[in-house]
């Protein structure tokens, strides 16, 4: 009678292992469109099409947005993934706008310029690992430091504007060098932002809701390049003013409970 674990056929443990190499092809899709936008902005910004670079970081917001989400619904969350969307993320809303806002107004500063475009790209950086190594224990519902999607948008959203209404990036230097600073600092920082993740899309919302989402796609619609921006700055200087009334209301709670003098 032969053996059933004879050598011919291999340990169930090994053949476990064998199943489950590989990755997930449809999360890791997406994340690999964010980095070829990423990739296709700088070279649009390094052919002089600033428009076309400032699109391609929305882009690559669209689907590093569609990922995370994809990977969640159908749990095909991997280490691989994170790291792979990490990767992107740097190249897509790091060095991406970086170099785009360098190209295109930072470059006739000399090296305040580039030195201001590098700070934004190590922020990024150190946003992202600093978000990767507390995944587990932050508050899911905030988000600690400006996202750097969303200061990429701020980024991309200026040159596009600007670019769209005629105005020409190097009579613009210091103001978005300052631009520049800022939403670095803005992503290294401690302020909170709302992550939304409590917001569930599944449930059922009032019919005034549905009315709301139509009127905010009809003025998107009206000037793209312009409401995308002050959507992002709106974002941008909403956590500094959340960040100061959690801190004032902490004071006046601590005041009302302290000793009586």
């Amino acid at each position: 009678m032969p053996d059933p674990t004879s050598r011919d056929d291999p340990p169930a443990g090994l053949e476990r292992r064998q199943r489950r190499r590989g990755i997930y092809l449809l999360p890791n899709l997406f994340t690999t469109a964010t980095l070829f936008a990423g990739f296709y902005g700088i070279l649009a910004a390094m052919d002089g099409r600033f428009g076309t670079a400032a699109l391609a970081v929305f882009a690559a917001m669209l689907a590093d947005g569609i990922d995370g989400r994809l990977a969640r619904l159908t749990n095909t969350q991997t280490d691989f993934g994170a790291e792979y969307d990490s990767l992107a993320d740097l190249i897509a809303f790091g060095l991406a706008p970086a170099l785009i806002m360098y190209l295109w107004a930072l470059q006739p500063l000399g090296k305040p310029g580039w030195l201001a475009a590098f700070v934004y790209a190590a922020a990024t950086a150190l946003r992202l690992a600093r978000f990767n190594t507390q995944v587990g224990v932050a508050d899911k519902r905030y988000f600690q430091g400006l996202p750097s999607p969303s200061a990429a948008a701020i980024m991309a959203g200026s040159v596009w504007t600007a670019t769209d209404l005629g105005f020409p990036g190097h009579g613009l230097s210091w103001p978005m060098a300052a631009i520049t600073l800022l939403s670095g600092l803005l992503m290294v920082s401690n302020v909170r932002y709302s992550s939304f993740k409590e917001v569930d899309f599944r449930g059922k919302v009032p019919f005034i809701v549905l009315v709301a989402i139509i009127l905010a796609l009809a003025i998107l619609l009206l000037h793209p390049p312009s409401v995308l921006l002050s959507i992002f700055f709106i974002y941008a200087l909403s956590g500094p003013l959340t960040t100061w009334r959690a801190m004032r209301r902490l004071r006046q709670d601590g005041g009302e409970t302290g000793p009586e003098g």
